[in-house]
């Protein structure tokens, strides 16, 4: 499935998710690429920010992820490595590290910059979705961030 293109000039979401792997499990942004290439025939997410906090650009802004079902065009999504506890029932927990706390603001503040009018959710925060993902509250943690 090749990658569909959106316009840039058109961007009015970003979209923070989390990969669900258990906190502090080393996972890098190609191997999540991989899982969704294998899965839905394609990249997911434009961004994937790994444990120490590095930011790694994996889908440029005029092509179209697959991480908000039937919401994808005109939305940049974003994903930090972990998001569930290292127990058998995986629970939702917000384990961003220090180090991807601070690159998601900076990250979000650059793409706020270059979108003035984009508006910042969380994955769980669009209708239907039922999931925990990204595994904190988005609105709550943007207020202390900006």
């Amino acid at each position: 499935m090749a990658i569909a293109w959106m316009n840039p000039k058109a961007i009015k979401f970003v979209t923070i998710h989390c990969a669900a792997t258990p906190r502090g499990r080393n996972v890098t942004a190609e191997t999540i690429s991989k899982w969704d290439q294998d899965k839905f025939g394609q990249t997911s997410y434009h961004y994937v920010i790994e444990l120490d906090g590095t930011v790694k650009q994996t889908l440029r802004h005029d092509q179209r992820g697959a991480h908000t079902g039937g919401a994808n065009t005109g939305n940049i999504g974003i994903c930090y490595v972990g998001g569930v506890e290292n127990d058998k029932a995986m629970t939702p927990a917000d384990t961003r590290t220090d180090g991807q706390k601070k690159a998601m603001a900076e990250l979000v503040k650059k793409l706020r910059a270059e979108f003035p009018a984009v508006v910042v959710r969380g994955h769980r925060d669009w209708p239907g979705v039922k999931k925990a993902c990204p595994s904190f509250d988005v609105a709550t943690w943007l207020k202390s961030v900006v």
